[in-house]
């Protein structure tokens, strides 16, 4: 009995790397190994990057509060241990945005601290 391939599977395998390619430039779009080294490099970019960005937002909400606390004349570090001792349950991400948006509410926040 001869061997049979399975062309469906094999196309419909090479058509998926190469529509994960599209946009790519010259060969990288076109050529199949180039496009699935490129995929395949590009995937594993995308997964560090989604914890990357995470790390990267952190320190930006970081900054700001701190920029907000050192104009107020306290600094990071004390404004969130005393936030600690207070019991006052707000998160990075929102005293970041009440320090951008409000700055009279984060001047009660650190009155509070006080």
């Amino acid at each position: 009995m001869p061997r049979s391939t399975n062309n469906v599977a094999s196309r419909r395998r090479r058509k998926k790397v190469l529509k994960s390619a599209k946009g790519y430039f010259s060969g990288r779009r076109k050529l199949i190994r180039t496009a699935k080294e490129t995929v395949t490099r590009a995937m594993a970019f995308a997964t560090r990057d989604r914890k990357v960005k995470k790390r990267v937002i952190r320190c930006l909400w970081t900054a700001r509060i701190n920029a907000a606390c050192r104009s107020e004349g306290i600094t990071y570090s004390r404004l969130m241990a005393k936030l600690k001792t207070v019991n006052v349950d707000l998160n990075r991400k929102s005293l970041a945005e009440i320090a951008a948006r409000d700055p009279e509410a984060f001047k009660a926040i650190v009155a509070l601290c006080k």
